[in-house]
């Protein structure tokens, strides 16, 4: 039964994906919602101008109305599941109105650095409260993969400030990595599709079907997404999609207790997070880059890859980081 539910959101969440996008892509092109291209990003992505942006409106779509129609019933962990969707919204809202001040007001940095991080701060804040005082999470954390070491695994209890600090950094570390990762036609989408999955094994697991349910649904609407996202293009999924499934993934690892496996899990996300940080402290200290161009997935397109060999090669380390944080079930 509760396999049969985390299906069935991966399905309707694909399904209403599959059917907005030829509603959503011609409204979104109508109304001149078109990316604009950075002028020192690679060349051939010159091309890509005017394509239409916050694309993500499609997906997020599928995920409230798998998630909702899913949650209504008595399902096991249905009010976690609720939080995670709705962090998840909130993420999107954020995105989306960063979005439409950069396309629709023109204004090329959207909202300002730290009126987004104000709004991503107080969502994670009001996550780490709900999650500790009404879900019953608790403070605690399992050190990934000490199951080898201790039967169970070696765990350990900060308190609720340190747990907040923690819930604040995966949550506003997840969303704009992902953010960061979304530089090429299909690779955030493709990469979430694993990492989200991994989540839904991870919640099944620790008897969170609600958050299974949404998770099921994340990687449904990506992959419904990637149908009009791979190579060539024909929508982006904007601030709107990136922030969203960051949002989805940090909160996700927040109800289950696996904020320290969603280092490993998120892999990718996290070195295309690095290539940033050790590109802009090199600059600023050496003068010096050490890539080509940052996020990573950049440098190997300037260093001759095509964008379809980049994406795939992603996704399969997507996938790889996702087995490995697996792993850690068993052990």
């Amino acid at each position: 039964m509760e396999t049969s539910l985390v299906w069935a959101a991966a399905g309707i969440s694909l399904l209403t994906t599959v059917l907005l996008g030829p509603i959503a892509i011609p409204l979104l092109r109508r109304l001149k919602f078109g990316q604009t291209i950075r002028a020192e990003g690679p060349a051939r992505h010159m091309a890509k101008s005017g394509t239409p942006t916050m694309g993500g409106i499609m997906f997020l779509v599928g995920i409230a109305l798998a998630s909702i129609i899913l949650l209504s019933g008595p399902v096991k962990g249905r009010y976690e599941g609720l939080v995670v969707l709705m962090v998840t919204l909130g993420y999107g809202l954020i995105g989306f109105i960063d979005d439409f001040i950069k396309v629709v007001m023109k204004r090329n940095l959207g909202l300002r650095g730290r009126e987004k991080l104000f709004g991503q701060l107080i969502l994670a804040v009001i996550l780490g409260v709900v999650a500790v005082f009404k879900l019953g999470r608790g403070t605690d954390y399992i050190i990934p993969f000490s199951g080898l070491i201790s039967p169970g695994g070696i765990g350990f209890d900060l308190g609720f400030i340190p747990f907040l600090g923690i819930t604040i950094l995966v949550l506003l570390g997840a969303s704009n990595a992902v953010n960061l990762t979304d530089g090429l036609d299909g690779l955030a989408a493709g990469a979430t599709v694993f990492t989200s999955a991994a989540f839904v094994l991870l919640a099944m697991v620790s008897g969170k079907v609600g958050t299974a349910i949404v998770l099921a649904a994340v990687a449904g609407g990506c992959l419904g997404f990637l149908a009009y996202n791979r190579h060539p293009a024909r929508v982006f999924m904007g601030d709107t999609g990136s922030l969203a499934l960051g949002g989805a993934l940090g909160a996700a690892a927040v109800v289950t207790r696996n904020e320290l496996l969603l280092v490993i899990i998120g892999g990718l996300y996290v070195l295309e997070a690095l290539s940033v940080i050790i590109q802009v402290i090199s600059f600023k200290t050496t003068g010096k880059r050490v890539f080509r161009m940052s996020p990573l997935h950049h440098h190997f397109e300037l260093s001759g890859w095509s964008e379809k060999r980049v994406v795939r090669t992603f996704w399969l380390i997507s996938l790889f980081f996702s087995l490995l944080g697996l792993l850690n079930i068993y052990i």
